[in-house]
């Protein structure tokens, strides 16, 4: 995940006019009045943006009363002045405009993800309480059986979800770290107040139809795009449900596990149930040994966290992309100090909007961990290779571009790939790959829905038809259409279970996420093709193929200067978003689950 704290953060709309319809551009203003309003705006609003950067960054990596007062008032500063040009880019409407023009002023009045209402009073209570839910979720801890000198915070708790296999201790691990959420459910409630009032203060009915407003399309089109997408993978993810619980309940036992219904969240190895990744060797299919395992390979040759990400450096090399900058070695965090807190939730950071690139990450000698350097520098290459548009365009074409771009690279992190930089002896046979999907299904398909019902929550509290009053069962109600999983043991409205997900508490759009999961396999089947690639889809690696780099760059290099149709089309030939692309990566495991259902009796749904 790149850094939520971005005055640049999403896309525009060429539909926005629809929004303030009403509105007339202000007698006497000409195109050459619109270019120096933005030009103005734009280098303010860099200057604004590479504070709040700084600051940002300090407060995520050391976690203090004092850092996070600093971080609150740069991104208050930061907010004010988008919000103020925000509102002053309304007096253009209507002005015949050159095609750049009227596309960063778009830009500039959907660049904000929380906007302020024009109150300064308001402006800092919402940077306050973003501070703080942000601090809280960094501070956060459990302390099993109340033994408060062995208190755990998030990343050991993931580890007890991760490996244990004991029911009453998952529950306790999952339970422990969802208590995190409820102090902030009132603070919450009241940073979406007002950040209502900021939406509709920029001409729209709430948050959630500001935030859909972003995607090059009106936002109803939009909310029914994601759904045709889930539909075209909705029977993939079914069979893994299936599947996957079928083998639960012979591991706990039906009473712990229903044959029909959902599965209870504390046993598939994520604290969110977003990744099913680690309950694996619970689910295997006989003869699935790979023949490796990569986490033991990198700990053998005692890799350290620079090493893994050297690696993944290396990658994208290997693609003609110029090296990181020294200071990138020198500034980021890879692993967590002993010292002081920390948000360890992995990010990539453009601080300077040039140069200045950093990822921070509580890195772990794993496959997980390997994979996911990977995904965080594609950012980091991204927002380099945009950096010489101009400030208002230096973002992905949408923000599921950027999120997909790393992934897209992960999925090049293949047994051939890893045989090439001397970390395997030799690929494993064809007859292995069905392990291998099935454990990338676990973490690719597993996440769909979830990408999906976050934000569909949000959008749902934002409009007002989920209250505070039952904020905690609207989210349980949407895990179960979506997902098909549940509470390990019953919650209230006392509990605020969405604040335990990072980017609940951090003001993060997710949707992107979702998008993300479609786009990394529609751009990944099309830089196979240009890299002229034959066979299986999942056996494929872009590594070291200077025409797949090309390409990629060239898409990359365009930033967010044209809608993201036009940037699909020139990585893939398509203008349209298109998850069959999931379908063919997956078509044997899909053969292959539906067969393990039906011999097992386990019928898809819940």
């Amino acid at each position: 995940m790149r850094s939520s704290r971005s005055l640049v953060a999403l896309v525009l709309v060429p539909v926005l006019a629809l929004a303030c319809a009403s509105l007339a551009a202000r007698p006497g203003l000409t195109a050459d009045d619109a270019r120096k309003f933005l030009d103005d705006a734009q280098a303010k609003l860099k200057d604004l943006a590479v504070i709040a950067s700084r600051a940002n960054w300090v407060q995520q990596t050391y976690i203090t009363d004092d850092t996070e007062r600093i971080s609150a008032d740069a991104n208050r500063d930061a907010t004010a002045a988008g919000v103020q040009y925000a509102l002053e880019a309304k007096k253009f409407l209507g002005l015949a405009l050159p095609f750049d023009t009227k596309r960063q002023l778009e830009i500039l009045r959907l660049g904000i993800d929380f906007p302020a209402p024009n109150d300064p009073k308001l402006n800092q209570e919402l940077a306050d309480i973003a501070a703080s839910l942000e601090s809280d979720y960094g501070r956060g801890s459990w302390c099993p059986k109340g033994a408060k000198e062995k208190c755990l915070q998030l990343p050991d708790i993931e580890h007890i979800l991760a490996s244990s296999r004991d029911p009453a201790e998952l529950r306790d691990a999952w339970t422990g770290w969802h208590a995190v959420g409820a102090p902030m459910r009132q603070r919450f409630a009241r940073q979406v107040e007002i950040a209502n009032q900021g939406a509709r203060d920029l001409g729209y009915a709430d948050l959630g139809a500001y935030w859909r407003s972003k995607y090059d399309m009106p936002p109803d089109e939009f909310a029914h795009e994601l759904d045709r997408l889930w539909n075209q993978v909705r029977p993939l993810y079914e069979s893994l449900h299936a599947y996957v619980r079928a083998c639960l309940a012979q591991k706990y036992g039906l009473d712990v596990v229903p044959p029909h219904g959902p599965i209870p969240a504390d046993l598939l190895g994520n604290m969110w149930a977003q990744a099913w990744g680690n309950i694996f060797p619970l689910v295997a299919p006989e003869s699935s040994d790979p023949g490796f395992d990569l986490t033991k390979i990198l700990r053998d040759r005692n890799t350290d966290a620079r090493g893994m990400v050297r690696y993944g450096e290396h990658f994208f090399v290997s693609l003609g992309f110029p090296p990181l900058p020294a200071t990138f070695w020198e500034r980021s965090l890879f692993t967590k100090p002993a010292d002081r807190n920390v948000v360890c939730h992995a990010s990539a950071w453009s601080i300077d909007f040039r140069e200045d690139l950093r990822i921070k990450m509580c890195i772990e000698i794993t496959a997980e961990d390997f994979r996911t350097i990977h995904h965080e520098l594609g950012h980091n290459f991204y927002q380099r290779a945009y950096n010489q548009q101009p400030f208002l365009y230096e973002d992905s074409a949408n923000d599921g571009f950027h999120e997909a771009i790393g992934d897209t690279i992960a999925l090049s992190v293949t047994p051939e790939y890893l045989k090439k930089i001397g970390l395997l002896a030799q690929e494993p046979p064809e007859s292995a790959d069905i392990g291998l999907l099935l454990r990338q299904a676990l973490e690719k398909v597993a996440f769909l829905p979830f990408g999906l019902l976050v934000d569909q929550w949000r959008w749902k509290v934002f409009s007002g038809e989920i209250k505070p009053a039952s904020y905690n069962a609207a989210w349980w109600d949407l895990r179960r259409k979506y997902q098909g999983v549940a509470p390990p043991l019953p919650r209230s409205e006392a509990d605020f279970d969405p604040g335990a997900k990072y980017h609940v508490a951090a003001d993060v759009p997710y949707a992107r996420y979702f998008l993300a999961a479609v786009l990394q396999f529609q751009f990944h089947r099309a830089l196979c093709r240009e890299a002229g690639q034959i066979g299986p889809l999942n056996r494929c690696s872009i590594y070291d193929n200077k025409a797949a780099g090309a390409k990629l760059a060239r898409m990359l290099a365009m930033g967010r200067s044209r809608p993201w149709q036009e940037a699909l089309a020139a990585m893939t030939g398509e203008n349209q978003m298109d998850a069959t692309a999931i379908l063919d990566y997956f078509g044997p495991l899909k053969k292959w689950l539906d067969e393990q259902n039906r011999k097992m009796g386990a019928m898809p749904g819940w």
